[in-house]
């Protein structure tokens, strides 16, 4: 008869075991080499019996294997208590425990902390209670339980009753009251510290730097005699962190030793503060001194290549992670997550399609509104509503983000649904709503949606206001005007609408000289600008003719402020660069923008080509592009008729003409209106004449009637 393997007939014998208590199973026995007979005893059917709680067959096994030693016995066995809570068999280490039948300290404290690592502190605080005696460990690893679980006035009060305290006690209690935002009772603990080292003095001083109290933080670092590579890389990273980069710097370069970390962080605070192209310098610096980056190193520079554009360094990048192996090691998903956002910005949503799918599990919202954005900035609605549906949790980002899509795109339906059955509508939201519907001439819903919004308790932004008062001043709707200007001088909301309306009134009359000092005065007085801000300027600049102003206000807006440029202020660029006569530099300018044109744009760069006869080539192209967005769009054909009579192509215009007569395509005929009592009236072009339109003409002209 065969004989079976030994693994085979244990597993046999567990079985019938499991049926029949009282047939005990033999140990496993391996032997590690010929020549060594000193068996290795396979734990887990120890484990077996004492997950069964079969304290006999438990007692039986460890006599047997452990010989009769009582210090060998005693060690071994509080071995395994260790090595079941460390794996997480904590009721199998307790049973292994209650059966042992001597115990020391070094039993007691191994049996507290598996119920401490497991979680389990109410049973860890009972087992605490009962045992017979305690050291400074057990006392240390109580109190660390309690303040790692977030019950810090229990911790407190243990450490006030402590028979003994070390270094490490303190340490902990420290530790405990800055994580949880305790940081002035943190420091005088610290005062009190009769030992301190180097644990203590880094400790403090990272609580300081991660609360953004450099000042305090600065005292201890100057203070203290020994600091190693932790301390430096903890007032490195504070200071980024509160915007003080050159700061840190310096004393990045004081450092007396430097490593990856030390590194990163200064690398990752350059890109924190959106001083991008320093921080890849500082990579090629790190990599000429010999220094490995890490994961975390490839997560800064990976925004960097986004910020900037550069996508074949983005590439490279991406291929060192592969080789590498880092993408391996991306526990928490942030290196994913870099990487989506990278390709996403650069428009490669197949790239980014395959690094979110391969990382479901580790991807976040933060990966899902970077695909989202994405997909929306290629006009891909279809692909971003569908990754939308998709995802089980959804946040306001993403939600806010399909909005404005929809908006854009002048599906305002769609928008509408997705708004009003969002959940938790915040700020945000209402005003990309309603900017949504003034970027659609849908002024009267804008201002009805606002009062709703009031209704909702929802406090509007200073953006909010500025969307208004812009859509009120092109309609002439003077008397809402100051009833939302009235409005706003009540609230306390910082005072930059005030500053952007006069900056837009200034502009739009033609004042660039008046609109630029105001600028400057706003700038000078501390007050940030924003979106409508640089709208304002830029069509100033465009008004005058201020070319390279307007290059450096737009370059400001992007490098200095971080602010992303809408459809409006790359309308206002085009329109710069037309009225300076750089046709084709506008051209270029549309073609290399970070969005798809859409038909606003197309629409924009030829109007601009009927300022100039030389550039008819442009002209015809952005004609054919508007066109195909936009079939029935009439102002593209007439546009594209004036630039064929004036460069004397009459033919072709004539056959454009006709063409747009059998497609229907009627351009929408001018108009103006006037307010009067509360009521609209509007003139359009072509209409006929009002029975009272002579007297009013009469009048106009300075005469009476009789």
């Amino acid at each position: 008869m065969t004989r079976l393997p030994s693994f085979c007939k244990i597993s046999s014998n567990l079985l019938y075991s499991c049926k029949n208590r009282s047939l005990p199973l033999p140990p496993q026995v391996e032997f590690s080499r010929k020549n060594d007979p000193k068996p290795v005893f396979d734990y887990s059917l120890l484990r077996h019996y004492l997950s069964k709680r079969w304290h006999q067959e438990a007692r039986n096994f460890l006599e047997k294997n452990h010989g009769v030693d009582f210090h060998e016995r005693l060690v071994l066995w509080t071995s395994l208590v260790s090595k079941y809570s460390r794996e997480g068999y904590v009721d199998e280490a307790r049973v292994l425990f209650d059966i042992m039948p001597s115990r020391n300290i070094v039993t007691y404290n191994a049996m507290l902390s598996g119920y401490l690592q497991s979680g389990r502190l109410n049973e860890a605080c009972q087992f605490f209670e009962q045992m017979p005696y305690k050291n400074v460990v057990s006392w240390t690893s109580m109190f660390r339980g309690l303040a790692d679980s977030g019950r810090n006035d229990d911790a407190r009060k243990l450490f006030d009753v402590m028979l003994e305290r070390n270094v490490v006690s303190w340490n902990s209690l420290v530790t405990g009251l800055i994580s949880n935002g305790r940081l002035d009772e943190a420091r005088r603990v610290f005062d009190q510290i009769p030992n301190k080292n180097l644990v203590s003095w880094n400790t403090m001083i990272a609580g300081y730097a991660k609360n953004g109290r450099m000042e305090e933080a600065r005292i201890l670092f100057d203070e203290m005699e020994c600091k190693n590579v932790i301390t430096w890389t903890s007032m490195i990273a504070g200071y980024c962190r509160a915007g003080e980069v050159g700061e840190a710097y310096n004393l990045f370069w004081s450092m007396p030793e430097k490593n990856v970390v030390s590194w990163t962080a200064m690398i990752s605070g350059f890109t924190w503060n959106g001083l991008y192209e320093e921080g890849l310098l500082l990579f090629l610096r790190m990599r000429f001194s010999d220094v490995k980056p890490n994961g975390e190193t490839f997560i800064s520079l990976a925004y960097a290549c986004a910020s900037l554009g550069f996508l074949s360094l983005g590439k490279q990048l991406h291929a060192q992670i592969l080789i590498k192996g880092y993408d391996q090691d991306d526990f928490d998903g942030r290196l994913c997550r870099s990487l989506i956002q990278m390709y996403a910005v650069f428009g490669l949503m197949d790239l980014a399609h395959t690094i979110f799918d391969k990382n479901l599990t580790s991807s976040d919202s933060h990966s899902v509104n970077s695909m989202i954005n994405g997909y929306i900035k290629l006009g891909m609605l279809h692909e971003a509503q569908t990754l939308f549906d998709k995802v089980p949790v959804r946040n306001r980002i993403a939600w806010t983000c399909m909005i404005n899509g929809y908006l854009n795109a002048g599906e305002v339906l769609k928008a509408c649904h997705l708004f009003d059955t969002m959940p938790g509508r915040d700020a945000i939201a209402w005003t990309s709503m309603i900017n949504g519907y003034v970027q659609n001439e849908l002024i009267p819903e804008a201002i009805s949606l606002f009062a709703e919004m009031r209704s909702e308790g929802v406090s509007p932004l200073n953006s909010t206001y500025s969307v208004l008062f812009g859509a009120m001043g092109a309609m002439s709707y003077l008397d809402q005007g100051r009833q939302l200007h009235g409005l706003k001088s009540k609230t306390v909301y910082e005072d930059i609408v005030s500053w952007n309306s006069m900056i837009m009134g200034l502009s739009d009359h033609g004042m660039a000289s008046e609109t630029l000092k105001l600028y400057e005065t706003m700038l000078e007085l501390g007050i940030h600008p924003d979106s409508v801000t640089f709208l304002g300027v830029l069509t100033a600049c465009g008004n005058a003719g201020l070319i390279d102003k307007g290059w450096e206000l737009f370059s400001t807006m992007t490098n200095i402020y971080a602010l992303q440029p809408g459809l409006e202020h790359y309308i206002s660029m085009i329109n710069l660069l037309g009225r300076a006569g750089k046709v084709k530099e506008a051209e270029e300018f549309v073609l290399k923008l970070p969005i798809k044109p859409n038909h606003a744009i197309w629409g924009a760069l030829l109007g601009i080509c009927g300022l100039s006869k030389t550039d008819t080539h442009v002209a015809k192209h952005a004609a054919k592009r508007l066109l195909e967005l936009d079939p029935l769009n009439a102002a593209g054909y007439v546009a594209l008729c004036n630039i064929c009579a004036t460069s004397g192509r009459h033919i072709e215009g004539t056959d454009l003409r006709r063409e747009m007569s059998l497609k229907a395509a009627k351009k929408t005929p001018g108009r103006s209106w006037i307010i009067l009592r509360g009521r609209v009236d509007v003139f359009l072009s072509g209409d006929r004449l009002d029975p009272q339109v002579e007297e009013m003409l009469f009048i106009l002209s300075g005469n009476e009637i009789d």
